[in-house]
């Protein structure tokens, strides 16, 4: 576990929730040692430890970097994963005039298919057994967020920090019905566009590794082999990563999504 003898798990989480309750930019830990992504792996359930001492609840978890159009512009090769918390999840229905964006150090928005699981899924699962454990899929937003200055970092850096989740904002929820075909079909195929004012960006679902399902079997897969984390569990959301690329926002702004091919609407969002 390449540096793991040496690093300090503790003073690692410990500058991380001060970081982000400060609302401060850190030198990425990558920078100053050797840290991979086994060392910060350790890191989040101390974070998770943390943030739990002082009234925070897991709800659910984020993935990131399922989308491989943006590996090359961040410097990964794979996905990562954080933990979403009580504080962080919103309904888009109960926003009111907007959502603050003053927590959040330099943010992006990404636009993300989400699941709630019925029931904890097996790593052998493929992508429709795994429709048999979700309770209901929506589509909404998670703004993201780095610590670290202009989005510099490497995937264990990412890690560390939150799997760089600020916020997830969700949207209407679809029952899965038993339809398991059209939802296998349409969740692999869809496509969605992006728009803030003009149109910014267009993404596929096949931009999500192969679609949402197949970021929740790696998700699932990775925790299987995971001995320092625990697996997925009924009850908990579960957020699958960028259809396009992450964007800038800023207060003031709206954003809008339309998709088309799923029986999913598209959602808007104000910022302030």
């Amino acid at each position: 576990m390449g540096g793991a003898a040496t690093i300090d798990i503790d003073a690692i989480a410990a500058e991380v929730m001060a970081a982000y309750d400060e609302r401060r930019q850190v030198a990425p830990f990558s920078s100053r040692q050797p840290f991979s992504i086994a060392d910060a792996y350790r890191v989040t359930p101390k974070i998770r430890q943390l943030r739990e001492a002082r009234g925070e609840r897991v709800l659910g978890r984020k993935i990131g970097f399922t989308n491989r159009t943006i590996w090359d512009e961040y410097g990964v090769d794979g996905p990562i994963w954080g933990y979403v918390y009580d504080g962080t999840m919103r309904d888009l229905r109960n926003v009111g005039e907007g959502v603050s964006l003053a927590p959040f150090c330099e943010p992006l928005i990404e636009p993300e298919i989400i699941f709630q699981l019925s029931a904890a899924p097996d790593p052998d699962m493929d992508e429709r057994d795994l429709l048999s454990c979700i309770a209901w899929v929506s589509h909404g937003f998670e703004v993201v967020q780095s610590i670290f200055p202009g989005w510099k970092f490497t995937a264990a850096d990412t890690v560390a920090a939150f799997g760089l989740h600020g916020a997830l904002l969700i949207g209407e929820r679809h029952p899965i019905d038993g339809s398991y075909d059209a939802w296998l079909e349409s969740l692999h195929n869809f496509e969605i566009t992006l728009s803030c004012g003009d149109i910014v960006a267009k993404g596929r679902s096949r931009n999500v590794l192969d679609g949402p399902l197949s970021a929740l079997r790696h998700l699932v897969q990775a925790l299987s082999r995971d001995d320092v984390n625990p697996p997925l569990a009924a009850g908990e959301i579960v957020t699958t990563g960028t259809l396009t690329r992450a964007l800038p926002v800023k207060p003031g702004q709206t954003w809008t999504t339309v998709l088309d091919g799923v029986a999913l609407r598209g959602v808007s969002i104000r910022f302030c």
